[in-house]
């Protein structure tokens, strides 16, 4: 995959699990796990955005696009 979700550096910056943040952004821990491991094939906007507004972060930091 090209772009790369680094999600798990950010929470780990931010000193922040799993379980908290996918509380505060209104998914399940399940849902977000997938997100942090590189599964997801999609990702919402509302979800990216409650992401950078709880972690008070870019979308850049999270999203990496990367020649295959």
């Amino acid at each position: 995959m090209a772009i790369t979700v680094n999600l798990d550096v950010m929470m780990a910056k931010r000193k922040i699990g799993l379980t908290e943040l996918s509380e505060k952004i209104g998914i399940t821990p399940a849902n977000l796990s997938i997100l942090k491991n590189n599964k997801a094939k999609a990702i919402r906007f509302s979800t990216l955005e409650r992401i950078c507004e709880v972690l008070e972060c870019q979308p850049a930091d999270i999203l990496e696009w990367t020649e295959e």
